[in-house]
């Protein structure tokens, strides 16, 4: 099979070298194809590495591509952050290679430029040089293993993350359980969109904005719609396993033993892929 420049690979080669080895997005229209963990991104574009309002992080990783509405959320979040205190705007880490797919480091998700990694830590700088980019690092938000925020937390977190929820873009936000419960105690206001922050493992220096699918792209698989209410008391027992962990569930001894993950290859992805990997 010839790939872009007559690149040869077969079947087997995992999908990760070859959308690894892409350096720029496809020549096509903007289009996600599949799903958040397994797909693509056509006519992705690149978030700029310094903006008014942001820099992108981790440059090395060239991984800061998007569909064009992932590129525009967050000119319009970060917008929003430089106007809470202490903030200039926002650091972003990872969001898509330029061609998505699966990536070299086995990051499952980020793979059809919709998913945006945004740093815990305030950007308060935004002038930092590409090396100086490599070696900076976000800062923890969590205490007791995720159960509670830390004192680096703020208010300002809480309206970040609210506008975030609030883009009708948006279909869900992962954070670590505490900051769930603690935005859960601190909301007097309208509470319908803490619906879309939902609690998950790690994401403590990071938060993860996941938008849905844009209008009119078939291809795109959505995920599905989080629960119906707040999901306040889903975090509370996320919090209260963390402080009080069940027992472990016994093992049969009998049950086969999981097989391992195996890596993608083109074929296990949408068929519109092999076209955004060929397309010049």
């Amino acid at each position: 099979m010839a790939l872009g420049s007559g690149m040869i690979v077969s079947a087997a080669t995992p999908a990760k070298q070859l959308f690894g080895a892409k350096d720029a997005g496809s020549q096509q229209a903007a289009a996600p194809h599949g799903s958040y963990a397994k797909g693509c991104v056509a006519g992705a574009v690149q978030l700029p590495e310094t903006g008014p309002t942001w820099q992108a992080m981790r440059l090395s990783r060239n991984r800061n591509w998007g569909h064009p509405d992932t590129v525009s959320f967050i000119e319009k979040l970060s917008t929003f952050a430089a106007r809470q205190p202490g903030w200039d705007g926002l650091y972003i880490g990872d969001i898509s290679q330029p061609r998505g797919g699966p990536m070299l480091s086995g990051h499952r998700s980020h793979q059809v430029g919709l998913d945006i990694d945004i740093w815990m830590r305030p950007a308060d700088k935004l002038n930092y040089s590409r090396s100086q980019r490599e070696k900076l690092s976000s800062i923890s938000m969590r205490r007791a293993n995720g159960a509670f925020v830390n004192s680096a937390w703020t208010r300002a977190h809480h309206e970040i993350l609210k506008a975030a929820a609030q883009d009708k873009r948006v279909a869900r936000i992962f954070v670590f359980p505490g900051a769930k419960v603690q935005m859960c105690k601190d909301e007097t206001g309208n509470r319908r969109w803490l619906r879309k922050i939902r609690p998950w493992f790690g994401h403590h220096y990071h938060f993860h904005v996941r938008l849905a699918c844009p209008r009119g792209a078939r291809g795109c698989t959505d995920q599905a719609a989080p629960p119906r209410g707040d999901g306040c008391a889903d975090a509370q027992k996320w919090v209260d396993d963390i402080l009080n962990p069940p027992p472990p569930k016994p093992v049969d001894p009998n049950a086969p033993a999981p097989r391992p993950r195996r890596d993608y290859t083109l074929a296990d992805l949408p068929k519109q892929c092999a076209a955004v990997l060929q397309s010049d």
